[in-house]
């Protein structure tokens, strides 16, 4: 097992890293773009949204972070295309919003909410550049209505190939995470005091047998995900065909909230 190497951007292995908090203070520094030694503390929450009602929807996130200035943090990374939903971003957000106004009842007190999103495949295919942030603005005078929420999407398939002398602390982070092969990781890490804490951690959790185990069994069941989803996609596009659905066949591809509204229509998927 000399060679195993587990990839950060797997979910368990991200997870894993961020429980080191030397590595959470870098990265949100990073993303959030202000000074390591402004976070003062981070703490990981419970990544269950608690349903304060028999009819909310559950939601679970991938890590939930509260630093020492109440601010609420959601990072999460998609490795499938077929699981990049725009919508999704919003009803995380929404719900770690709405839960505080539930649990206090009081508006006043909330905490301010960020989500970071990162993904394995391209949200948008119009622009260029790996990293967006958005914000509530007015469209033409362009001053925020809200800093309460914001928005923060990384596309690792937008990444330069090449690192630079002056690559930004967030283009090395995005690298790191990406990264597949050990010479990566180890000339990454050399350029990043917190992103070296990052690396300790996944060695040793990619010496642990235990997680080894974990990991495997995780990237197994992600395998069968994914070929489940790739059969579910293929009956749909076949029985679209047959019936000569042309244009849904077409929007599908593209609109996957309208791609499973055929699978249920179909009866190829329940839910």
């Amino acid at each position: 097992m000399d060679n195993f190497l587990m990839k950060p951007k797997t979910g368990f292995v991200f997870k894993e890293i961020m429980t080191d908090e030397q590595a959470r203070i870098g990265f949100l520094s990073a993303i959030l773009k202000i000074k390591p030694e402004e976070i003062k503390s981070t703490q990981i929450l419970n990544t269950y949204f608690q349903e304060v009602q028999e009819e909310d929807k559950q939601g679970i996130l991938d890590v939930r972070i509260l630093m020492n200035n109440n601010t609420e943090i959601n990072v999460e990374i998609q490795l499938s295309e077929q699981e990049v939903q725009t919508d999704r971003l919003l009803f995380y957000i929404s719900k770690m919003y709405t839960e505080q106004i539930k649990q206090r009842q009081s508006r006043g007190i909330c905490k301010k909410c960020v989500s970071i999103s990162i993904q394995d495949c391209i949200l948008f295919p119009k622009e260029t550049e790996f990293y967006s942030c958005f914000h509530f603005k007015e469209n033409k005078r362009d001053f925020i209505y809200t800093d309460e929420m914001e928005f923060h999407v990384i596309e690792l398939p937008k990444l330069p190939k090449e690192i630079k002398e002056d690559s930004s602390d967030i283009e090395l982070w995005a690298k790191f995470i990406n990264a597949e092969k050990k010479a990566e990781l180890e000339i990454i890490s050399s350029k990043n005091s917190y992103i070296q804490s990052a690396y300790r951690k996944l060695q040793m959790i990619n010496q642990d047998k235990e997680k080894q185990l974990e990991y495997e069994a995780r990237i197994e069941s992600e395998k069968k995900g994914r070929i489940e989803g790739e059969n579910r996609v293929n009956r749909l596009n076949y029985l679209l065909l047959q019936n000569k659905r042309y244009n849904d066949l077409e929007r599908s591809t593209k609109d996957y909230d309208f791609q499973k509204q055929l699978m249920r229509e179909y009866g190829i998927i329940d839910d």
